[in-house]
């Protein structure tokens, strides 16, 4: 149980924000391309949905 625990911890930490940061990087490399289109979008949103690029961070003081 605790290593199917730590599978799920090591998706979240790792793939979860490869992917958006994938994502991102292809949308803005198919913008420069093709121009913007709706996948590029979609792919844009999909990127933030997963991991937002202007994310508040918490202070401790």
């Amino acid at each position: 149980m605790i290593q199917k625990r730590i599978a799920q911890w090591a998706v979240m930490a790792v793939a979860v924000p490869l992917a958006a940061a994938g994502a991102r990087r292809l949308s803005h490399t198919l913008v420069a391309r093709r121009g913007p289109s709706g996948a590029t979008r979609l792919l844009t949103r999909g990127a933030d949905l997963m991991r937002p690029q202007k994310a508040k961070r918490r202070r401790f003081w």
